[in-house]
């Protein structure tokens, strides 16, 4: 079975295109073109410009696309630099990275409703647990009997001033 890479030089050599006709027609640089005629996908910094040329090239020479996508990733799994996605820093993961992650993969709607849920139903036991609480606690229990005593041995204060 041909390659990827020669899948398109055949197709497009059977549509009678140079390789700088389908640059002008596709808008991609000839020099990418060339590249993925020849299999040479060291040139470029990513995968997913792999595929997007590809898809584009073979969809514009009116190829089985999504056979070719096919071959395309199984190529790509064989060549080292492209296996694994590139990593987006050259910094190693921490404990933080992964827990943000984690955290934006939340669903915050359904988590505010849940946590507005929970608080509601937290404050209603905290009002039902006071009030049995203040109703068989007596506030006066501890206290020693007294006598109250005027502190002005008997005196009454003036009455005020009638007003005019």
């Amino acid at each position: 079975m041909p390659t990827v890479a020669e899948q398109l030089r055949q197709a497009r050599e059977a549509q009678k295109l140079t390789i700088q006709e389908l640059a002008e027609i596709t808008k991609i640089r000839s020099d990418h073109i060339r590249a993925l005629e020849e299999g040479n996908f060291n040139v470029f910094s990513a995968p997913v410009y792999i595929r997007g040329f590809v898809r584009t090239v073979s969809t514009l020479l009116k190829m089985d696309v999504p056979q070719v996508m096919s071959n395309l990733d199984g190529e790509l799994g064989q060549t080292v630099k492209f296996r694994e996605p590139p990593p987006l820093t050259d910094q190693p993961k921490t404990v933080i990275d992964f827990v943000m992650l984690q955290l934006s993969k939340v669903n915050w709607r359904g988590g505010a409703v849940l946590v507005g849920g929970l608080a509601v139903i937290g404050i209603i036991v905290l009002v039902i647990a006071v009030r049995r609480h203040a109703r068989t606690s007596d506030p006066y229990a501890g206290l020693k009997p007294g006598i109250y005593q005027s502190s002005n041995s008997g005196e009454t204060l003036p009455l005020p001033a009638p007003h005019r």
